[in-house]
């Protein structure tokens, strides 16, 4: 599975920047930014997208216009899929917890939804045959 992820997650990379795809630009810099990390096995896997030997400014260690332009000694060295994987098992209940509670919200809002359509559809039928 891990081999599967990395794989599908290093093509995603390809879409970096590209229009339509601010929400997974803004993703990446944000894990790269916070969890101190580059790439999806390690700051090479930039070079592939740019063709050239850059990354994203999120990957440098002191964030500066075109800092991915600099040397590898100024990027981040942890790879991203790993950092994540571990901080995902390290907090495996907090986030658990968390999607079942943004479950049991979303289900009951369905519920409270379809009572809502109902009475409003018994009430316009009610009026029918009152009038």
């Amino acid at each position: 599975i891990d081999k599967y992820a990395q794989r599908d997650l290093k093509k995603g990379l390809h879409l970096y920047g590209t229009d339509g795809n601010i929400g997974l630009t803004n993703a990446w810099s944000i894990i790269q930014t916070d969890f101190r990390c580059c790439g999806v096995s390690n700051y090479t896997d930039w070079f592939e997208v740019y063709n050239t030997t850059r990354v994203p400014d999120s990957c440098c260690l002191e964030f500066s216009e075109n800092c991915g332009l600099h040397s590898p000694g100024t990027w981040w060295k942890a790879p991203c899929y790993e950092t994540v994987k571990i901080w995902l098992q390290e907090n495996l209940l907090a986030v658990g917890i968390f999607g079942l509670c943004t479950a049991m919200v979303q289900v009951q809002y369905s519920i409270n939804f379809q009572i809502l359509i109902n009475c409003n559809q018994i009430s316009n039928h009610r009026s029918r045959y009152t009038l």
